[in-house]
């Protein structure tokens, strides 16, 4: 299973695609998956504790970037911030619209379809919830790969310049030791136990990434994640999702990336018209303002946000707090759900 998602990152990272490590081999294996399901033979499995610990890492390298520079810079984003969180509150109530109406899903699987956070975050929720995997799978996948083609095409027909990985642009991590890769190991082990102690959403993923921010951000930890260590969690928790494609067909594909492709069409309309309006009272421009809501992931936007000249620790801080908000949300709302239910 690794080495075929690894393959497929490969070939993602040679073709240029956004957070190859991830979606290359979420892609490759659900493929597998797929083909492996439809000849009939047995579904894959991939162990559940190695994934829950590359989980924890990816949360202690989130938690990571919530560095006290970051902190110090919150008085004076906090308008944008306070506009985020009526951007979630649309975007999750658009979207569970969307996929309950339209595609039919249960209501916990919309609710964590429609969150406008990261991959993992949505995935490893819902199925502490209850949702159907191989559809949240399926969804957010297709969301990621719409989001992070369509903003950098969008500003490529705009500016007539490439943004974000599409133009060479990376996060380099200078100066990391093999004392700072144990102490990553630690923060991603303890975070899964205190997760279950304080009864916090998906556990194994908020737990490490809100004690990792909160060292961090404290100005006790000073981590250099390489980025390689990012490299292997996402190939590994990538791999580990596509296994959950078995079963899909072409009908669940195509509903997928077509409700993908509206709700993410809706959701940067609305970010849009945000930005638009917010650039002449704050002082952010359009271009800050439209990438730190765009719902994409936080590495990529980064990204973008570094080839636009755009400081990427304001678009870091809103994509950071647009995900915890969200996991809370989802949280919340699954929970009310199913005692409905």
């Amino acid at each position: 299973m690794l080495a075929i998602g690894l393959l497929g990152a490969l070939l993602a990272r040679v073709a240029g695609i956004p957070m190859p490590y991830l979606t290359g081999a979420l892609a490759s294996v659900g493929v597998f998956s797929i083909w492996r399901s439809a000849t009939g033979r047995s579904e894959l499995q991939f162990p559940k504790r190695p994934r829950q610990l590359f989980v924890g890492l990816i949360g202690v390298m989130i938690g990571a970037s919530f560095t006290a520079d970051l902190v110090a810079r919150l008085p004076g984003i906090w308008p944008s911030l306070l506009v985020m969180t009526a951007f979630v509150l649309v975007a999750m109530g658009m979207g569970y619209a969307l996929f309950r109406v339209l595609g039919g899903y249960d209501p916990v699987t919309a609710v964590y379809s429609a969150m406008p956070g990261g991959l993992v975050e949505a995935v490893t929720l819902g199925e502490e919830a209850g949702g159907n995997v191989r559809i949240l799978a399926l969804q957010h996948f297709a969301r990621i790969v719409v989001v992070v083609v369509a903003v950098p095409t969008l500003y490529f027909i705009w500016s007539g310049h490439a943004v974000g990985s599409a133009a060479g642009q990376s996060f380099t991590q200078a100066g990391w030791t093999l004392f700072d890769v144990a102490e990553l190991v630690l923060l991603a082990i303890a975070g899964m136990w205190l997760g279950p102690k304080l009864r916090l959403p998906a556990a194994h993923l908020v737990g490490p990434l809100l004690l990792s921010a909160g060292l961090h951000g404290a100005g006790l930890l000073h981590l250099a994640g390489p980025a390689w260590l990012l490299a292997v969690s996402q190939l590994v928790v990538g791999t580990a999702l596509g296994t959950s494609f078995s079963g899909a067909n072409r009908r669940d594909l195509l509903r997928a990336f077509g409700l993908g492709s509206l709700y993410v069409l809706l959701v940067l309309g609305v970010a849009f018209g945000i930005a638009t309006g917010l650039a002449p009272i704050l002082p952010f421009d359009f271009d800050t303002l439209f990438v730190s809501f765009a719902p994409g992931g936080v590495t990529e936007m980064g990204l973008i946000a570094l080839s636009l000249g755009i400081s990427p620790v304001v678009v870091t801080a809103h994509h950071i707090f647009r995900i915890g908000l969200t996991v809370t949300l989802a949280g919340v709302l699954s929970r009310r759900l199913r005692a409905r239910a």
